[in-house]
């Protein structure tokens, strides 16, 4: 099976921080230029694909978080790459990391807002295990780890009974290095040192090899 990993355009969150304190998560969209840039990583699919398979195509499904975010990136991918696709689904267990208490706060306020809170988070942190650090009433990274791989039987069985040969998955930052981690059994250290993905970047994985980005992205503001 190959997988390739999206994550989502540039939102407004990326743009104005200030959106998360007026705004859900799960609520927050695409800017106009995120949603320039799903269409952009739809056509590097497009390209990849027909590189792949200049024959018949394979049964290729789209999974998708059920953030609005990503909705609109796999709206956005569907537009450019949409001929690839045999159909869409949606996947709860994608969805970014919870952040608890600490949703929409800047860091600069939390140790006045939850200092209890923020110190034992802070001392995961120092001792190299922002991994483990978990958020009050939220998810470590480890907790988003654990969430998508029990995400693994689902894509095994498109495998086993739908013929899905590749699957396209688009989700966040944290998410998909979580599910790289996870697919390719890497170590929580090497959660650690990656960096998160640029807004709408393509990671591939074959055959559980992990093949590295194939479309890098777009950088903040870019």
């Amino acid at each position: 099976m190959r997988i390739f990993l999206v994550r989502h355009g540039e939102s407004m969150g990326n743009v104005d921080t200030g959106v998360h304190r007026r705004m859900a998560d799960h609520a927050i969209p695409l800017s106009d230029r995120g949603r320039e840039q799903a269409q952009e990583a739809g056509r590097a699919l497009d390209r990849h694909f027909a590189g792949l398979y200049p024959a018949t195509p394979p049964r290729i499904r789209l999974w998708t978080s059920p953030y609005r975010r990503t909705r609109a990136t796999a709206d956005g991918l569907q537009e450019t790459a949409g001929r690839w696709f045999t159909d869409r689904r949606e996947h709860v267990l994608l969805c970014e990391q919870q952040f608890g208490l600490f949703d929409g706060v800047p860091d600069e306020e939390l140790t006045a807002l939850f200092p209890a809170e923020h110190a034992h988070y802070r001392k995961q942190e120092e001792f190299e295990g922002r991994f483990w650090a978990r958020m009050p009433l939220g998810e470590s990274r480890f907790d988003v780890a654990v969430r998508v791989h029990q995400a693994f039987g689902t894509f095994h069985r498109d495998v086993a009974t739908s013929d899905i040969r590749d699957i396209v998955v688009v989700c966040h930052g944290v998410t998909l290095r979580a599910f790289v981690m996870m697919w390719c059994h890497h170590p929580a250290e090497w959660f650690e040192s990656e960096p998160n993905p640029r807004n709408a970047a393509i990671r591939w994985i074959d055959g559980g090899v992990d093949r590295g980005y194939l479309f890098e992205g777009f950088a903040r503001g870019a």
